[in-house]
């Protein structure tokens, strides 16, 4: 019978620098975002969202109808999470509810406008959250 010989173990790689910046940059960051206070979550997330939309919707360029970033598909998904966070945070927004849901509104009047086929009254994006955008 033979004895088993020992291995011999590696030491443990050190972190890269590369590594070590990005550690404590994830490190700063969640530590800086436990100080935020929620209302401006909520509201960074709103915006956000309403930026991406107006993007989908081509509202960033002279011609939105010939926007390359045109895509009604993505701005129907965005507004309608849109949507469903500003109705269900509108009470923490504070002063800040009248101006995100009248961005969302625009945003809901702009996508109908932009509808080959516009949907009916209470089917548009988020309009199941908001109920009818005319």
């Amino acid at each position: 019978m033979s004895e088993s010989q020992p291995t011999a173990s590696l030491p443990p790689e050190e972190p890269s620098d590369e590594e070590r910046v990005h550690d404590a940059d994830t490190e700063h960051n969640v530590r800086e975002l436990a100080a935020v206070p929620s209302v401006e979550v909520i509201s960074r997330a709103a915006v956000m969202l309403m930026s991406a939309a107006a993007e989908k919707l081509g509202l960033a360029e002279e011609d939105p109808d010939n926007a390359p970033t045109r895509d009604l598909d993505e701005a129907r998904r965005l507004i309608t999470a849109l949507a469903g966070l500003v109705t269900s945070s509108v009470e923490y927004l504070g002063p800040h509810a009248a101006s995100v849901r009248d961005g969302l509104q625009t945003l809901q009047r702009s996508f109908r406008e932009a509808s080959t086929e516009p949907d009916p009254p209470g089917q548009g994006p988020g309009e199941r959250y908001t109920g009818p955008v005319h």
